[in-house]
Formats: structure tokens, sequence, C-alpha cells
């Protein structure tokens, strides 16, 4: 038979201060009470209905199909059916003060901030001789190499080397600067001659430019941005209570 280790309150308050989490903890507290709050001066509630239908989903995406699943995963996390409970009015409340706050803000958003949501589909090498990469550059244009072999021959990343410098479905601000300038202004399939920055000379191919469009994942996106931006100016400073 397992010995079964007891912890304290005041120990897992320890745990989290030497893991540095005890921040994110606080902030997470004070996210919660700004929102319950709010949701109160703005007079809302929440129905049945809207509860079950959260629950529902918060039991299928732990994939906790059967009712003793349920049980199992709550002892698990430590939660008592009231807590579980609490969680799920937490989220529906939080969904629709987001819904009430920033629903109405989100087409304006995204006239002012169309070009800030496109998405780039690009390749890169990086390489540490400039010259080096003006080169291969040039070879490129002129059909003797393609951007495969490039990057199987000078990406030491293995993964990378592996999907000839893919990286991915990218937009403005995942880029630096000056490389975002670039390569939102090619034409593809386009590559561009080399951009030196602090970490090297980028060889990149851009292969498509995605505008983007007001869907129902894009308003969901803008509306979720709104809402922590909201959240960050109205949640107040926190301190642990001694």
């Amino acid at each position: 038979m397992f010995n079964v280790l007891t912890v304290s309150s005041e120990d897992i308050i320890h745990h989290l201060k030497l893991s540095q989490q005890l921040p994110m903890i606080l902030e997470g507290i004070a996210t919660q009470k700004a929102i319950a709050e709010a949701a109160t001066n703005a007079g809302m509630t929440v129905e049945l209905e809207e509860l079950q239908q959260t629950a529902d989903a918060i039991r299928l995406s732990h994939n906790l199909r059967r009712t003793e699943d349920t049980w199992q995963w709550l002892q698990k996390q430590g939660l008592s059916l009231d807590q579980f409970e609490e969680m799920v009015y937490t989220t529906v409340l939080s969904a629709k003060l987001m819904q009430h706050l920033c629903a109405d803000k989100v087409e304006p958003f995204f006239a002012t901030h169309q070009l800030d949501y496109a998405q780039i589909v690009l390749y890169e090498v990086i390489l540490d001789d400039a010259d080096l990469a003006l080169e291969l550059f040039y070879a490129l244009q002129e059909g003797e190499l393609n951007f495969h072999d490039v990057a199987h021959q000078y990406i030491q990343e293995p993964e990378l080397r592996r999907s000839g410098g893919y990286r991915g479905l990218l937009q403005r601000s995942d880029l630096k600067p000056e490389i975002s300038a670039a390569v939102f202004a090619a034409t593809p399939p386009q590559i561009l001659k080399p951009i030196l920055t602090a970490k090297g000379a980028h060889l990149i191919l851009v292969e498509e430019i995605i505008q983007p469009q007001l869907d129902a994942t894009m308003r969901y996106k803008i509306m979720s941005d709104l809402f922590a931006a909201w959240v960050k100016q109205n949640t107040k400073p926190v301190e642990l209570a001694h």
C-alpha cells in the first residue's frame, strides 16, 4: 500500500513562489474578480441552459463521456462538484461579458487594422555569410537552384530542414519590422533579395499572401484580443494577504 503525502495550503503557496508561478496565479484571481464585478454592474445573468451547454463542452474537451470518468477527473483536479459548477459559471460569465463589451467593436476594429491580420506563407533560410546569401539568391533567380535544395543544404535544424524552411502562417506581428515590410510588399511567389538582421542574412521565398476575411474565426479572434485588452486595463494590482 502506498503512503499518501499530505500538503498544506502553505506548502502550495511556498511551491508557487519558488516556481515563480505565484504572480500568474494572482493575476488570474484579479482577472476573475474584475470580470465578476463588471458582469454584476452590467446586470448580467446566466441561464441554466448556458451552464449545461458549457459543462458538456468542458467534459467533452477532457473526453469525460461517462459519469465515472467525470468524478475521477474532478478528484484528480481536487475539485468538488460545487467548485466545478463555479468554474462553469465563471466560464459562461466571461464569454457573455466579452460579447457584451466587444461584439459591436469588432467590425470597426477590423476595418482599421485589417492589414495587421493579413497572413503570409513563407520559407526562410538564414545564413551567416551575406555574400553567400546574395550568390544563392542570384542562382535561385536564374533557376540554377531551387529553394528546397538551398534549405536542405544550409539549414542546420533537422525539422526545419525537412520542411524546406517552411515558417508556417505568419502575421506582421510575428516578423521583425524590416522583414515584414519586405515580405508583405512582395508579389508571390517571389524570392526576396537577402535581408540583413542581427541573426544573419535572410533568404526568403514568399509563397502566398492571404488577405483576411471577417469570418466567424476572425471575429472571435478580434473579440478575444479586445477583451484581453479590456481585462488588462481593468484588472487591479493584487498582492497576497498575510
